[in-house]
């Protein structure tokens, strides 16, 4: 299974279940609270800035979180729970 990093925020109510998601089905993750600290929310716009992907979150005038970053960037799940072949 490859890394899987999750960016997500404790005020914001759609993260949690991609948490509980992961937990349930013994998939490792990093979690970081882009609301906890500026590191955390740096690193997460590292990847929204500057991402096409992010294209049409942006321009919805959306967050993009929980956002699910698999391996070193080979996918983008945003704003929803991942399925397992995804983390593939």
């Amino acid at each position: 299974m490859k890394r899987v990093t999750v960016f997500g925020s404790r005020y914001w109510p759609q993260c949690e279940p991609v948490k509980e998601f992961l937990s349930a089905n013994n998939i490792d993750f990093d979690y970081f609270d882009i609301s906890e600290n500026l590191m955390n929310l740096k690193m997460y716009l590292r990847c929204r800035d500057f991402r096409p992907e992010f294209d049409k979150v942006k321009e919805q005038g959306k967050i993009g979180i929980p956002l699910i970053v698999v391996g070193d960037g080979e996918k983008f799940i945003i704003e929803r729970e991942p399925t397992l072949d995804e983390l593939k």
